[in-house]
């Protein structure tokens, strides 16, 4: 997908310039312990970097706000201060909350006007392609308040009742129809209005802004994900992300 394929609709529909909202503010204790997930090295690179690079690439997008965890921000200005972003990209950092979904409300709040589209990516998923990031800015430009990149699933999949002891067996509850599922990724685009909205009104605490979007009864659409959206969050994702950054580097020099 080119740069030309995102116009700015003179039709009341979003147009603009884009904002990203990268909360970046947990532990991620699933790594194991140390520096915070989103400041772990990829490619020698912090994968904060990756993810806020990632954003950057689409010339739609103008401002990259990261919300930093509330004792970092400052180790987070220094950092993204020493990697270089294109200059056409302006970038944001401020201070997090205790949940994911109170981290994305203060970045929605530091947004200035202007960004009637707002995206919400995930810091571990520092590789996403600039196709996806497009392909879900351009949905939201064609009228959908919100949209999610997926991808469907390879595996089949089990309702279980949960066990009463951890590692304990799980009874089979019921087998969905895989056709019907998708595992969704980030950026999730969504109109500024709505999105603000949801969080005004949604209190349950979730990790998903779109589910926050569908609880207000708001129509949400998927666009095709990217297999290389993936979320690091085990050990052994950060080992494929490290495959998949080092084919980059040797193909596309990226």
């Amino acid at each position: 997908m080119s740069d030309d394929s995102l116009p700015s609709p003179t039709d009341g529909r979003p147009g603009g310039p884009v904002a990203a909202v990268i909360p970046a503010a947990g532990r991620g204790v699933r790594l194991g312990p140390g520096a915070p997930k989103a400041l772990r090295t990829l490619g020698g690179t912090p994968m904060l970097v990756h993810a806020v690079r990632a954003m950057a690439a689409s010339r739609a997008v103008s401002l990259v706000v990261v919300v930093a965890p509330p004792d970092g921000t400052a180790e987070v200005k220094s950092l993204l201060d020493a990697h270089p972003l294109p200059e056409r990209t302006d970038v944001l950092v401020v201070p997090g909350g205790e949940t994911r979904q109170e981290s994305v409300g203060r970045g929605l709040d530091a947004l200035p006007p202007g960004h009637e589209i707002v995206l919400v990516h995930d810091a571990a998923r520092p590789l996403v392609p600039v196709d996806t990031v497009d392909a879900v800015i351009e949905a939201v430009r064609d009228g959908a308040v919100a949209v999610v990149p997926a991808l469907p699933l390879a595996d089949t999949v089990k309702q279980v009742e949960p066990a009463r002891t951890p590692g304990g067996p799980e009874p089979v509850l019921a087998t969905p129809d895989r056709s019907r599922l998708r595992a969704v990724q980030t950026p999730q685009g969504f109109d500024r209005a709505t999105l603000i909205h949801a969080h005004e009104t949604v209190t349950d605490d979730v990790t998903d802004d779109a589910s926050m979007v569908e609880q207000l009864g708001e129509p949400v659409v998927t666009v095709p994900g990217h297999e290389e959206a993936f979320k690091v969050t085990r050990p052994l994702d950060l080992i494929l992300a490290e495959a998949v950054l080092a084919r980059r580097r040797l193909n596309d020099g990226f």
